[in-house]
């Protein structure tokens, strides 16, 4: 007896559902881990291990050299990781798309890290943190992208699962830990370089991604189809009236992350240079700021996603976080005591907490090509690393011209910026 055309068909489209996705049960736990494995240690040495050896290597020069390294950074980083976005989307193995990248990344980081510990001279730091850069985000692209592999009704928990928990972790749970070496960070960059090799590889053995051997690609083997245009290469970005509401979410991104690392990235001169703390006092206040923004991060993990799934609520929690964000800035502008220090800790936790739980569920409402999920994916998640390195030689440019208090202005003007880019979006109606 025929099968009926149209049970073959669901059939066909069921078990392509089934192989495109993989459980929560799997994908979640590693979703929290993966992120925390590069994140928190990358955290760690920016904003503490990598300006401490910079200062005891050349005092005089400490912050422009920051600025230096996060220019150079920035650019490494950004081509990176659009070429690791790219390859991810076109790998085949018994491992799938992102694991080979991922992994490999992992262990070329934690060699990184090892070259700088040992490093005596700015030039060899910068070489280290450059292969650094491009390592990290091997681990970046690939991994983001493993959010679409999360069932249709679960992708709010994935969301907050990568973001909330994960990135919560690595913001603040690792600065916890890393403000303790703060008088040894030449063994912080050697710890902290392992944790993101292992944890990338507990996290890979735990999501066991599938094998995507028999995957068809959407690549062409013709030579002819293989030599693209320069009109052909112009349309790997859409125009805006195609990719206008990802544009906007990439830029309320870049806005927001640039308001978030003004802060951030001098954190440890704000304390010793602006606020005049000794080392001791330096080491207790960064703790408690990151114990804070973790507590809010691992809450808002939790609540985020469940309920941006359950109330279709999404762009208007991602922006007004974005501005909570700076307006916890002007506290420590405004009161520079402990109280304001509580206060940004408090602002930004909340801010930090529903942003990282639900931003990268919201880019993937509005990714204008579904066959290239990784590449863009990628290109937004390098708000993580790029931004990092933008915002110091901005915050760089404006100590030089106006003083330490500039940065906290700047911190707030980004941060509303980046939040009205956000909840400018139309095809997220709330």
């Amino acid at each position: 007896m025929a099968i009926p055309l149209k049970h073959t068909t669901e059939t066909t489209e069921t078990s392509k559902v089934q192989l495109n996705t993989i459980s929560l049960k799997r994908l979640v736990p590693g979703l929290i881990i993966g992120p925390a494995s590069w994140l928190g240690p990358y955290i760690a040495c920016v904003s503490l291990f990598l300006p401490a050896l910079i200062q005891h290597l050349d005092a005089d020069n400490k912050i422009k050299l920051v600025a230096l390294f996060s220019s150079v950074a920035m650019i490494t980083a950004a081509i990176s990781n659009m070429v690791a976005g790219y390859l991810s989307d076109r790998t085949k193995s018994r491992f799938g798309k992102r694991t080979p990248w991922l992994v490999s990344g992992a262990f070329v980081f934690m060699l990184a890290m090892i070259f700088a510990s040992v490093s005596t001279t700015i030039p060899l730091l910068l070489i280290s943190w450059m292969l650094g850069q491009v390592a990290l985000n091997f681990i970046v692209a690939p991994m983001v992208a493993w959010l679409d592999l999360a069932p249709e009704s679960g992708k709010g928990i994935a969301s907050a699962a990568y973001g909330g928990l994960g990135m919560a972790l690595g913001n603040n749970g690792f600065n916890i830990i890393g403000a303790i070496f703060l008088g040894q960070y030449r063994l912080g960059f050697i710890i902290f370089g392992l944790i993101t090799f292992i944890g990338t590889l507990i996290t890979a053995f735990i999501v066991r991604e599938p094998s995507n051997l028999n995957e068809k690609l959407d690549i062409s083997t013709s030579t002819e189809k293989e030599k693209l245009s320069i009109k052909e290469v112009l349309t790997i970005f859409p125009k805006w009236s195609v990719g206008r509401d990802y544009y906007l979410a990439l830029i309320g991104k870049l806005f927001q992350g640039i308001g978030n690392f003004a802060i951030t990235g001098y954190l440890l001169f704000i304390m010793t240079d602006f606020l005049h703390k000794n080392t001791s006092s330096t080491q207790h206040s960064i703790q408690l700021i990151n114990l804070i923004m973790l507590i809010f991060g691992i809450a808002m993990g939790f609540i985020a996603g469940p309920i941006a799934d359950k109330f279709k609520l999404l762009k208007f929690p991602v922006g007004l976080s974005t501005i909570a964000l700076g307006i916890g800035a002007l506290s420590i502008f405004f009161l520079q005591n402990e109280i304001g220090i509580i206060i940004y800790a408090f602002m930004a936790g909340l801010g930090m907490g529903i942003w990282n739980s639900l931003d990268n569920f919201l880019n993937l409402k509005v990714i204008p090509d579904k066959d290239r999920v990784g590449f863009f994916l990628g290109i937004y998640n390098l708000g993580n690393t790029v931004t990092q390195a933008i915002a110091p030689v901005i915050a760089a440019f404006m100590i030089s011209a106006i003083g330490f208090s500039s940065i906290f202005i700047m911190s707030f003007v980004f941060s509303i910026i980046g939040g009205i880019s956000i909840l400018s979006i139309k095809s997220v109606s709330r």
